[in-house]
């Protein structure tokens, strides 16, 4: 987004009713906390500042906010199903294919670190090629549960700031230029 398109995409989403706000932050991250405490701190001067209370409401996640949002997330190579906020995950997946050799390590992973951590293997993967989330994945089998869970709602912040940003921007395509 350019500066300007920043500044009406941000005041597009601070003019929204606070159920709408609400409903639009949920698909960003599924956890009603954090989707509340971002919609009440309207309204936001920038994209910048918008972005920081965003991060800084999922700064941590209790066990069941955790739970509640990595259900919303398919597993790694997997087509998200409606309820996986499926056009955001097909986005973001889109250079891992299942059907070849490394789509099938990391399926093969996902087996593991399920077994291991007793949920799903989550990492921001837009931007990343196969390789670079097989190498993660690997890597991060390595760590202990508490590492492993920090680093786990670190990439769930991440994920909810990208799509933040496309929540806000598809906001002046849908209303035009008006805020």
């Amino acid at each position: 987004m350019t500066t300007s398109t920043n500044g009406t995409a941000v005041a597009a989403f601070n003019a929204l009713p606070a159920a709408e706000a609400t409903r639009q932050l949920l698909t960003c991250l599924a956890v009603p906390r954090w989707a509340q405490e971002v919609a009440d701190g309207r309204p936001y001067a920038d994209m910048a500042a918008l972005t920081a209370a965003a991060e800084a409401a999922a700064a941590e996640l209790s066990d069941g906010e955790l739970t509640a949002a990595l259900a919303r997330h398919p597993r790694i190579g997997e087509r998200a199903a409606s309820g996986h906020d499926a056009a955001f995950s097909a986005r973001e997946q889109a250079g891992v294919d299942p059907g070849d050799e490394i789509g099938a390590r990391i399926a093969a992973g996902n087996v593991e670190y399920e077994q291991r951590y007793g949920r799903v293997f989550l990492i921001r993967a837009a931007g990343r090629s196969a390789p670079e989330i097989l190498a993660e994945l690997s890597r991060r089998l390595g760590n202990d549960q508490p590492v492993e869970r920090a680093e786990t709602v670190s990439q769930l912040r991440e994920i909810a700031v990208r799509r933040l940003g496309d929540v806000v921007g598809e906001l002046v395509n849908e209303k035009g230029s008006r805020p």
